[in-house]
């Protein structure tokens, strides 16, 4: 027997590159309501931007140390991890990373990320047309980028692309979950004790030379496996998609291309528009409260949803409508308050030298594949296109 293949939660539902209808329906209510989540059970769904912002900004309130008890099970390894973690044990984790992820160390990277796209854009242009820019592109940039940061061998790119593929793959059954989960650890726990026998200069090396004391092994496995999966997935998913958009918007993708002082502000509405991750991981709600006029209680959960909270007119006028040209807001694409994404200012990089720098190597590019025949992503925790066909 074969288990029931699960129905797409509301919160995940998407229409190409914005929310799906179902999802706008909430979304234009405004009111959190009811709804089924992907792993069993009913959560209040948050959709306004104020909402999102305090829901997520409020760790006493909404917790994330729930997670495993309100998942049934299926997300009980991510709850092992700092993003399953509330204070005090999320902030002594996140005050060890932190310093690896300031601006001026983003900066330091920014010649060799420069590096890596320039051989993945030879390896591409040396295959030749017609190409697939997830597999070419999107992809090969962030893994090989966190391969190198965390001290990954980029040789094992394949497996565990594949298994953290299955850990954010709805349609996994909770024993296909646990598999790979198992196996994902399993992997990382060999890697860290060929770290400890010579560590090097990498994020893995760094934290055994300077906070071996003050970290677990299960809690240094959690770090390198959140960061790996989390450090390929979602830029992966921007850039493939992004590449996408910019494509249907010739205009926008022109002054991406030609005028650099765009860019920064492109990256920033990209994210914004696209939003590649649904709403992060649920959290639970610890005390009688209220949120948009809907009263809550103890031991509800709660999900809040960024795609629609990026859309969200009050936050913006015309928010449905893609333009580089508008001033940033404080969109919600890597999360808000104690977890929002520590790794956001190297994405932000990432983002801002392979787009240009792709259009610029391929000035003919173009979709090879009508627009509306692009495959995207569903039933997975991270959205995107499936595959970009492209020729030049």
């Amino acid at each position: 027997m074969t288990s029931p293949v699960p129905s797409r939660p509301v919160s995940m539902s998407r229409d190409r590159y914005g929310p799906g209808p179902d999802l706008a329906d909430r979304a234009r209510s405004g009111r959190p309501g009811q709804v089924e989540t992907g792993f069993g059970g009913a959560a209040w769904l948050v959709t306004r931007h104020a909402d999102v912002r305090a829901v997520l900004g409020d760790a006493a309130r909404f917790s994330s140390e729930n997670l495993a008890a309100s998942s049934g099970g299926q997300l009980a390894g991510a709850a092992s991890f700092m993003v399953g973690q509330d204070p005090p044990e999320h902030t002594r984790l996140r005050r060890l990373l932190t310093p690896e992820f300031t601006m001026r160390r983003i900066r330091a990277l920014e010649p060799r990320v420069r590096a890596v796209v320039g051989e993945v854009l030879d390896d591409l242009q040396n295959a030749g047309p017609p190409a697939d820019l997830v597999a070419g592109f999107a992809l090969p940039v962030p893994s090989l980028v966190i391969c190198e940061l965390l001290g990954v061998p980029y040789g094992d790119r394949e497996m565990f692309q594949h298994l953290s593929s299955v850990q954010l793959r709805l349609t996994a059954s909770p024993e296909e979950r646990t598999e790979a989960f198992d196996a994902l650890r399993s992997y990382f726990s060999d890697l860290v004790e060929r770290h400890r026998r010579s560590p090097g200069a990498d994020l893995i090396g760094m934290l055994i030379r300077e906070h071996d004391t003050d970290l677990s092994h299960a809690e240094l496995l959690g770090i390198a496996l959140v960061l790996l999966i989390a450090g390929h997935e979602t830029t992966a998913g921007t850039l493939g998609a992004g590449t996408a958009l910019l494509l249907e918007h010739p205009d926008q993708l022109a002054a991406v291309r030609d005028e650099p002082e765009r860019v920064d502000d492109a990256v920033e509405e990209l994210l914004r528009f696209l939003t590649p991750v649904h709403s992060g991981l649920p959290r639970t709600v610890m005390a009688d409260t209220v949120v948009g006029e809907q009263a809550m209680h103890p031991g509800e959960v709660i999900v809040a949803s960024l795609p629609a909270a990026n859309r969200d007119p009050e936050l913006l006028p015309a928010a449905g409508d893609f333009d580089i040209t508008r001033k940033p807001v404080p969109h919600v694409a890597f999360g808000h308050g104690i977890h929002h994404c520590i790794g956001a200012p190297l994405a932000r990089m990432e983002i801002r030298i392979a787009l240009p720098a792709l259009l610029r190597r391929f000035p003919k590019l173009r979709l090879d594949v009508d627009p509306a025949d692009l495959r995207f992503r569903t039933m997975t925790a991270v959205h995107g296109v499936e595959t970009l066909p492209v020729a030049w």
